[in-house]
């Protein structure tokens, strides 16, 4: 019984520990993590992502660099280390193809390049040199300088007078707003290796003006005066658009033609470069070309009648169309010296004029005015 009291007393004491443990923890007292292990943790990151960037596993790395980014903070990590892993995250978003991701980080790591040793400096220029092809470079000003700036909907995150941002090619919104002020709303289209401007000024909220200002009196809306009818001008000329477009369908027929031309020149050398082969085929092998005149016929009569009639073909099709070509351009050369005025219904600078003229026994045209 002794032995009994003595357990039963050992674990009420151990219940009163834990009961107490318990009550501390809900009280809020938890362990945090010390500067020193999130440092430990950012360097062993920083170390599975080079080791990953050297063996090519440009995901994996990504992935690490990425959680060494967002675990590293301005009041815990150093200016150098986060520029240096600012930086080699860009490198392997470049590799992966995410060049807006890549210009931002490397943009972001050389505005601290006085911390970064030249070697450094040099690859992330490179890199983001190599990414900014692909993107749109947008250069915002924005007044006033503490505004809340919005991308596509997203914020920001930080606040400055001037913002260099990159943009994935395409449309893009951009909105800013203050408290006391207007919001402003401004739409673009990027373009890739494009540079763009834009400036945000935030005018003060009406309801602050209205405040500040006494109300006006209402002015006595006046009567706009009535528009003043304009007098129809002159119906449009039916004959003054006409020679112009007889002269580009003249241009266009004259190329059509010529161009058909040669090609059915070129069709009939070459049908006769192949009927000149197979006589001298024939040749070779000692048989006359007369054998095709007289029955019977051998079989290779009927290639060489064919590759005559196809020679004769197109030599007679290209000729014509050469022909066309030539009077075709030479009528449309033509007609720029022309001067179709005396086809125009009204009568032209006042100088000559036609007139119809129908009597019982004939009809005509009377012309009269100044040569």
């Amino acid at each position: 019984m002794r032995y009994v009291a003595q357990a039963l007393s050992l674990l009420l004491s151990l219940g009163a520990v834990t009961g107490f443990t318990s009550s501390a923890s809900a009280e809020g007292v938890e362990p945090k993590a010390t500067p020193s292990n999130g440092s430990s943790m950012v360097k062993d990151l920083v170390r599975r992502g080079r080791r990953a960037r050297d063996q090519g596993r440009w995901t994996e790395a990504h992935a690490a660099y990425k959680a060494a980014f967002e675990a590293t903070v301005p009041a815990s990590g150093t200016e150098l280390e986060r520029a240096e892993i600012a930086g080699e995250l860009g490198l392997c978003e470049l590799a992966l193809r995410k060049y807006r991701d890549a210009a931002e980080h490397l943009a972001w790591s050389l505005e601290q390049r006085e911390a970064l040793p030249p070697a450094q400096q040099r690859r992330f220029g490179e890199g983001l040199r190599k990414a900014r092809p692909f993107v749109a470079t947008l250069i915002l000003a924005v007044d006033p300088p503490d505004a809340e700036v919005f991308v596509d909907g997203k914020a920001i995150g930080r606040t400055a007078r001037t913002y260099k941002l990159f943009f994935e090619p395409g449309q893009h919104m951009v909105r800013a707003g203050a408290p006391g002020r207007e919001e402003v709303l401004h739409s673009f289209r990027a373009v890739a290796a494009a540079e763009h401007e834009i400036s945000m000024q935030l005018p003060h909220a009406a309801v602050s003006r209205a405040k500040d200002q006494a109300p006006a009196a209402p002015k006595p809306a006046s009567a706009s005066p009535p528009a003043r009818a304009q007098a129809p001008g002159p119906p449009a000329d039916p004959w003054a658009s006409w020679p112009g477009t007889l002269r580009i369908a003249g241009i266009g027929l004259t190329a059509a033609t010529g161009s058909l031309g040669v090609v059915f020149m070129v069709r009939a050398s070459t049908a006769d470069g192949d009927l000149d082969e197979r006589n001298r085929t024939l040749d070779a092998a000692g048989v006359s070309q007369g054998v095709c005149r007289e029955p019977p016929k051998p079989a290779v009569c009927s290639e060489l009648t064919r590759l005559r009639r196809a020679r004769d073909l197109f030599a007679g099709l290209g000729t014509a169309m050469v022909v066309t070509s030539g009077v075709v351009g030479a009528a449309t050369l033509a007609s720029f010296f022309t001067d179709f005025s005396f086809l125009r219904a009204e009568p032209m600078g006042a100088r000559l004029a036609l007139t119809p003229a129908v009597t019982p026994a004939q009809a005509g045209l009377v012309a009269y005015g100044a040569w």
